[in-house]
């Protein structure tokens, strides 16, 4: 496998061209494996550190990291997505990035740190494997393609959250609420969505009365449905065009990453 197939596989694990496929690797219990960085990496580096993954079902707001404590294991997501959460002293607390079913999560591991200075949460519940942070950097000196895959996972994700804290910052929150959704449905694959209002109102920084009035316009568009408890996207193109150019940004890197 060459390295340019190594790096597009990230972002390629549905392509039925791809060399292996969701559900096609397993760890030692069986459990099967649909995280890209992992279906992406060689036979020869995932057999090594497949001893080493240990599935584990993970419900809604479990914490799986907190701010400067000791990082026991990463985490490579099946299914759902993990919210990054940054928290001020006085306890506010914004989102400043997703993980999916593409990555993993903390980044910092991939450099040899042992520390992060965010939470990681499980917003939408699903399954995945960790791997203990002491077996994987051990595993990364003889696993060059894995380490790669790791490093520019870790990159996009940095331009992620960067992108995120300028968006928090300079747009309105309909358009934040729109790049919000936008990529939850990338991540989760379907348009439904169980979020409530104080959910969103923590992620994007804001109140609820906020988010309501957020809700209320792209659902008068017809662009979603939003009741109690869960939001249905209708209309994904006009999603897109409602939200700032930051999803566009994040996913024109994204894609230029996989060359």
């Amino acid at each position: 496998m060459t390295k340019r197939n190594v790096v597009s596989d990230i972002d390629r694990v549905s392509d039925r061209e791809h060399t292996v496929l969701a559900g096609e690797r397993t760890n030692f219990e069986g459990k099967a494996v649909a995280n890209a960085i992992l279906l992406a990496m060689p036979d020869e580096e995932f057999k090594i550190i497949r001893g080493n993954l240990e599935h584990v079902d993970l419900a809604h707001h479990t914490s799986l990291c907190q701010p400067k404590q000791n990082l026991e294991f990463a985490y490579f997501l099946n299914s759902g997505m993990i919210s990054i959460v940054f928290e001020t002293r006085e306890h506010d607390r914004v989102e400043v990035g997703v993980v999916g079913n593409e990555g993993f999560c903390p980044v910092y591991v991939a450099a040899g740190l042992r520390r992060t200075p965010y939470e990681a949460v499980v917003q939408i519940a699903g399954d995945g494997f960790r791997l203990a942070v002491d077996a994987l950097t051990t595993a990364l000196k003889s696993l060059p393609q894995f380490h790669e895959l790791l490093n520019r996972y870790a990159a996009l994700h940095g331009l992620q959250v960067a992108q995120t804290a300028g968006c928090n910052r300079l747009h309105d929150l309909e358009q934040r609420l729109a790049r919000w959704l936008l990529l939850t449905q990338d991540r989760v694959g379907n348009g439904f969505l169980r979020i409530t209002h104080d959910f969103l109102a923590t992620m994007l920084g804001t109140d609820r009365p906020s988010v309501s009035l957020a809700a209320g316009a792209l659902q008068r568009k017809k662009i979603i449905q939003y009741s109690h408890g869960s939001v249905r996207v209708l209309n994904r193109k006009k999603l897109e065009s409602s939200a700032c150019e930051c999803y566009s940004v994040i996913q024109n890197f994204k894609a230029e990453m996989a060359k």
